[in-house]
């Protein structure tokens, strides 16, 4: 499938990459209660309130980070911003461990959002330079598939973090909590993968491109032609549906939908109560991996990515539907059955950001595969506004309703709006 050992390896540190990054990313989510219980108080009334604003602030950092990391892979090199970012979201990983403050928590989470921006629209990018115009698919899926796996691996850090909290005692003689276990380990995680970037390489596409005197990393170019720009936002609505369900069904279902849906949570312990959230995001995390699998597959068959693509938002548009009005007093375990499919249902989130890397041109492309996904993300923030401003006048599940037609009906309209690009040679600038 690899051409040398080399791309292999690429693929490899890319895939390693994207696990630690979604292992970061929705960390936050998997401690929050826990970290603000110990920093507010345990039933401290803000916690809900308090939990959206720190996330929306990591959120508004993969924004910042989304542009700032794309224009700079353009103008010095995939490989730089790859290297840069992981560095970044280390390090605020490791202060968020010692951060009981409620400020510092936000201004950390804001770093780490910059950080993590980076990861995945640099890794893609290379690998759509770098294979073969046939199989470049299967490259972006393992990178997706293994990475997705990251957001699993930190729940069950946090389920272990008694033990991992015991070897750090025996070391440092300082006992440590779950939840700062938690973000040291994906600190530590990402310093060691640091290292072995080593000796990674740069496109062969890019450095043909930098010999020439053409523009590079120039945002406006996707704004001052109508067909970029419409192509651009395309992009970025295609990828919304699967940050509603992660950034609102999901994310939300401990504060907001096990209590408003009355789903029976009689068979958790106490400790299990208070990780309702971890539990469902690692069973959508799974699903997505699945998805992500199989939609990547299914495209190399059917030789197309938009047609994958309106089969996942179907699928995505029907789950949800049975989400909100189906599953009134089911079991917690049914219940996380069905965020599993519903991260299934969102699982072409590996061909939504292939779509995006091949839309555009060498000079411009990291700029639109490295923001492209981080908009996406940055979507949670209108998103689950709109959610809670629409929540008021008439509640949890009708607001969810009137979001999530909205994020997959522009979907929809977005995917018939981009080019097919599968099998496209990527061998072309922007001018």
């Amino acid at each position: 499938m690899f051409a040398d050992r080399r791309t292999g390896l690429l693929i490899a540190v890319a895939a390693m990459g994207y696990f630690v990054d979604i292992y970061d990313l929705v960390l936050f989510n998997v401690v929050k209660r826990e970290s603000l219980e110990f920093i507010l108080g345990v039933g401290d009334p803000r916690i809900t309130d308090v939990g959206i604003s720190l996330f929306n602030y990591q959120m508004l950092g993969m924004l910042v980070g989304g542009v700032l990391w794309g224009i700079w892979g353009d103008k010095k090199g995939r490989i730089t911003v790859l290297f840069g970012s992981i560095l970044l979201y280390s390090i605020a990983n490791i202060v968020n461990a010692f951060t009981y403050d409620i400020t510092t928590y936000a201004i950390v989470r804001f770093i780490a959002g910059v950080g993590l921006a980076g990861e995945l629209g640099a890794g893609i990018t290379l690998i759509a330079e770098t294979m073969p115009k046939g199989k470049r698919g299967y490259g972006a899926m393992i990178v997706v598939v293994f990475g997705a796996l990251g957001a699993v691996f930190a729940d069950e850090v946090v389920r272990q973090g008694q033990r991992f909290g015991a070897i750090w005692e025996s070391i440092t003689g300082h006992g440590l909590m779950d939840w700062q276990v938690a973000y040291l380990v994906g600190g530590m995680m990402g310093l060691a993968l640091l290292i072995m970037r080593v000796g990674a390489f740069e496109s062969g596409l890019f450095t043909k491109v930098k010999k020439n005197s053409i523009k590079r990393g120039d945002i406006l170019m996707l704004f001052n032609n109508r067909d970029r720009f419409l192509r651009y936002l395309g992009c970025i609505l295609i990828g919304v549906p699967v940050w509603y369900v992660i950034g609102v069904l999901v994310n939300l279902s401990q504060d907001v939908f096990v209590p408003q849906l009355k789903i029976d949570t009689s068979a958790l312990n106490e400790l299990d109560l208070k990780r309702i959230n971890g539990t469902a995001i690692r069973y959508a995390y799974i699903g997505l991996s699945l998805g992500d699998l199989l939609s990547a597959l299914l495209s190399q068959v059917m030789r197309s990515r938009k047609k994958v693509i309106f089969g996942y938002l179907t699928a995505n548009l029907i789950l949800t539907l049975y989400f909100l009005y189906g599953m009134h007093g089911v079991t917690i375990a049914t219940y996380n059955w069905v965020c599993l499919a519903l991260g299934m249902a969102t699982g072409y989130w590996v061909i939504f950001v292939t779509v995006a890397s091949e839309q555009f041109g060498t000079n411009i492309r990291s700029t639109v595969a490295t923001s492209t996904p981080n908009f996406v993300r940055g979507s949670v923030l209108p998103i689950t506004n709109a959610f809670k401003f629409l929540a008021v006048p008439v509640g949890n599940i009708t607001s969810a309703l009137v979001v999530g037609l909205v994020c997959i009906g522009a979907a929809f309209w977005a995917t018939s709006r981009v080019h097919e690009t599968f099998d496209m040679d990527l061998d072309f600038m922007e001018e």
